[in-house]
């Protein structure tokens, strides 16, 4: 599995929003959302404040492919799922978002802090 390089870690967990547009079944990319993106670790995620619901989320569910453009990196990704047992690894999420996006308030932060949420947490695993 290919890794993410120092530099493109660091401006894309530094950059304030990420656009991502999932693939189609025939493989063309959908229009890109703009959402939060954190960084915890070596790994970088996207939740949807919708949950599994989310328009958004349920377009990434058909190739688990897709692209993403944040701080001045462009990138094919493999868009996984975050473990849901992984209680750790979710912890960590929160709490990179709490402090990542403080300036919003915990009203809005609480979008992206929930359970719902948590079911919807995409691992950005870049394609090379």
């Amino acid at each position: 599995m290919a890794a993410w390089t120092s530099d493109e870690l660091t401006a894309i967990g530094d950059a304030e929003e990420l656009d991502l547009a999932s693939r189609r079944h025939d493989g063309t990319l959908r229009r890109p959302v703009t959402m939060w993106v954190v960084r915890a670790g070596d790994d970088l995620y996207v939740r949807c404040m919708n949950g599994r619901s989310g328009a958004w989320y349920r377009g990434t569910r058909t190739r688990h492919q897709g692209r993403i453009s944040a701080g001045g990196v462009e990138a094919d990704v493999a868009l996984t799922d975050a473990d849901p047992a992984d209680a750790a690894v979710h912890d960590r999420i929160d709490e990179v978002y709490r402090t990542k996006y403080r300036r919003y308030g915990a009203g809005i932060i609480g979008g992206v802090v929930n359970p719902e949420s948590r079911a919807a947490t995409i691992k950005l695993v870049p394609e090379r």
